[in-house]
């Protein structure tokens, strides 16, 4: 009796012990939700599904990116801030409103720091990129993976031709939720409101602002040549954006999870950043053809201008920092 009992037990831990095993080498399923604020025609929204498919496969489909383009979740500001809090699990967050979580970030915006789109890449990819970013997971529960591209920016308005600082006088400007995007426009003598994104078009219509400022691709992409009818090549700034996770989504991950995450993040930002630049030219006689006016004012006096908001920024920045960003974005 006592034998057949014990082999009974044998029994049952040996099937308790197999099932355990198949239990921990089964994966469980994971669903994430990525959320921006660019449109489906947005090169963003082509490299994030081609990202949802690369963490697709290389995780045996466990992984699903669930995909939230336009701002549906809410705006930039308010995904940043779900991202925080743990309910938004990746952003693709504009440089200006990471910045409102970590100041050195805004370091980047700064008016005519870089020459090309290129120039930018160097640096965001290097050790000053790295250290802009470096305290956001213990400071704000925030991790960012790689910086993807905005582009240069430019400026369009349905007054007049931006040939010179003046012709920004008293012109009502909207911008995104930069503070350093401001900064610039009030030196050029304009009146900038930040506006979120997918309000902007109807905003623009209404005449409730005269003009704005964006890359080439966004212009076209939200089809301001309907709203706009001055393009002005200003080249005042340039803007990434910052693939971001949640750091409580990513302390959920597995070491081997966390490295697909990240390594996707840069590889589709070099992607992005190509489709982009491609976009940025290609897209100029298009805007021509729809009747948009195409003009590069002499940038001189505009650089001028906005020398000043070097000043404005270098006590929030700190000189040191300031300055190894300007000899960093200068190196050849």
């Amino acid at each position: 009796m006592m034998k057949g009992k014990k082999s009974l037990v044998l029994g049952l831990l040996f099937i308790f012990a197999m099932t355990s095993m198949f239990a921990q080498g089964k994966q469980e399923k994971i669903n994430l939700k990525l959320g921006y604020s660019s449109p489906e025609s947005n090169p963003w929204h082509v490299c994030a599904q081609e990202l949802a498919q690369y963490v697709s496969e290389n995780t045996d489909g466990n992984i699903t990116v669930n995909l939230f383009p336009a701002e549906v979740l809410g705006s930039d500001k308010q995904m940043a801030e779900m991202l925080k809090m743990g309910t938004l699990d990746m952003h693709i967050c504009p440089q200006g409103v990471a910045s409102d979580y970590e100041p050195k970030i805004a370091a980047i915006g700064l008016p005519f720091l870089f020459d090309s789109n290129e120039q930018a890449a160097r640096l965001l990819d290097g050790p000053i990129g790295a250290e802009l970013v470096n305290d956001l997971p213990a400071k704000q529960k925030i991790r960012a993976l790689a910086y993807w591209e905005n582009g240069m920016r430019q400026t369009t308005n349905s007054l007049r031709p931006i040939v010179q600082p003046s012709d920004l006088e008293g012109m009502k400007i909207r911008t995104p939720n930069d503070k350093v995007t401001i900064s610039i426009y009030k030196a050029l003598g304009s009146n900038p409101a930040p506006l979120a994104y997918n309000e902007l078009y109807m905003a623009l219509s209404q005449g409730v602002f005269d003009g704005q400022e964006n890359p080439v691709v966004n212009i076209h992409a939200s089809k301001l040549y309907e709203v706009q009818k001055y393009l002005s090549f200003t080249n005042h700034k340039y803007e990434c954006k910052i693939f971001m996770i949640s750091e409580s989504t990513w302390n959920k991950l597995t070491p081997e999870y966390q490295k697909v995450i990240s390594d996707a993040a840069k590889k589709f930002a070099v992607e992005n950043r190509a489709m982009f630049a491609e976009q940025d030219k290609t897209l100029r006689d298009d805007l021509i053809s729809r009747g948009m006016k195409l003009n590069t004012p002499d940038l001189k006096p505009f650089r001028a201008a906005t020398a000043s908001v070097y000043d404005e920024w270098k006590e929030t920045l700190g000189a040191d920092l300031l300055n190894r960003i300007v000899e960093s974005a200068q190196a050849k």
